[in-house]
């Protein structure tokens, strides 16, 4: 059975592939918030990144402590081949249901809304 993706899961290995090898706490968040719009707490993102490493999909790895964050260790991610392949799969299906239906959502939000 195929492991389905979540939408933060998503956006999350989404960052990853983006980010390359500078893909931490504080990037993903700023990667998420600004390309999709979205708020995310770090807590949000550490959970998420341990189910995902818990599948396989990602790795981590802790950097070197440095003065400029007070000693603190940075918790890099990776994303693995079976990570890349469940986005595949995730964004093929979402991009297979999306198909042509951007004229309809444009009709559909410039609709007035219905009244009682």
């Amino acid at each position: 059975m195929t492991t389905r993706l979540g939408e933060f899961e998503q956006l999350l290995l989404f960052a990853l592939v983006r980010l390359g090898d500078n893909a931490y706490g504080v990037t993903i968040r700023r990667e998420i918030e600004s390309r999709a719009g979205r708020s995310v707490s770090s807590g949000a993102i550490h959970t998420a990144m341990e189910r995902l490493e818990s599948r396989g999909y990602v790795t981590s790895a802790v950097g070197e402590p440095t003065p400029r964050r007070g000693g603190k260790r940075k918790k890099f991610y990776r994303i693995q081949r079976a990570g890349a392949e469940a986005l595949s799969r995730s964004y093929d299906a979402l991009h297979e249901m999306a198909k042509g239906l951007r004229p309809k959502l444009a009709d559909l939000t410039a609709q007035k809304p219905a009244t009682r």
